[in-house]
């Protein structure tokens, strides 16, 4: 597998609700099956809905708070590897669209990065195409549905979001 090193920082209120093997693991999974050249580093950092809807502001200009948000590098060499970027998940958003269930909690956990390093590797959204493949690409490296890879928002609401597009 592609060398891939992860920095997290936990900043959120939230505990406990990733475990950094697993994160490392999919983040190889993904850098290898995306032939992603040489080691790569990327930072995520957990925080909760104040920080995120600064960030959300700052960046994207909507006064809310949001469950991820990646920011991609122009090839910045860290050492030995090579940055890709930076995720930032509100785990506060992650804890109240899983209504406080744990695991729930992590298996979004997982799903927000990978979300996120693939925006970092290029992939977006915008078009019906661009998601069909983005979607289909989080399932693979999850090992779950696409109805369940994109599966983003509160848990109640997630057959109506995989309908209507929700995230």
């Amino acid at each position: 597998m592609m060398p891939a090193r992860l920095r997290v920082r936990n900043e959120s209120t939230h505990k406990r609700l990733y475990r950094r093997d697993v994160l490392t693991r999919l983040a190889e999974r993904i850098c290898t099956g995306e032939n992603v050249a040489g080691d790569v580093e990327i930072s995520v950092l957990f925080c909760d809905d104040p920080f995120m809807q600064q960030l959300n502001k700052q960046y994207r200009g909507k006064n809310a708070a949001t469950d991820v948000l990646s920011f991609e590098l122009e090839d910045v060499p860290t050492g030995n590897a090579r940055a890709l970027g930076d995720i930032v998940v509100s785990l506060e958003t992650v804890d109240r669209n899983c209504g406080s269930d744990p695991a729930q909690m992590r298996d979004e956990v997982r799903l927000l990065v990978c979300h996120g390093i693939l925006h970092l590797l290029g992939y977006d959204h915008g078009t019906t195409a661009e998601k069909k493949e983005m979607t289909a690409r989080q399932a693979d490296y999850l090992g779950i549905s696409e109805q369940a890879a994109w599966a983003f928002g509160p848990k109640k609401n997630r057959v109506a979001d995989a309908r209507t597009g929700g995230h």
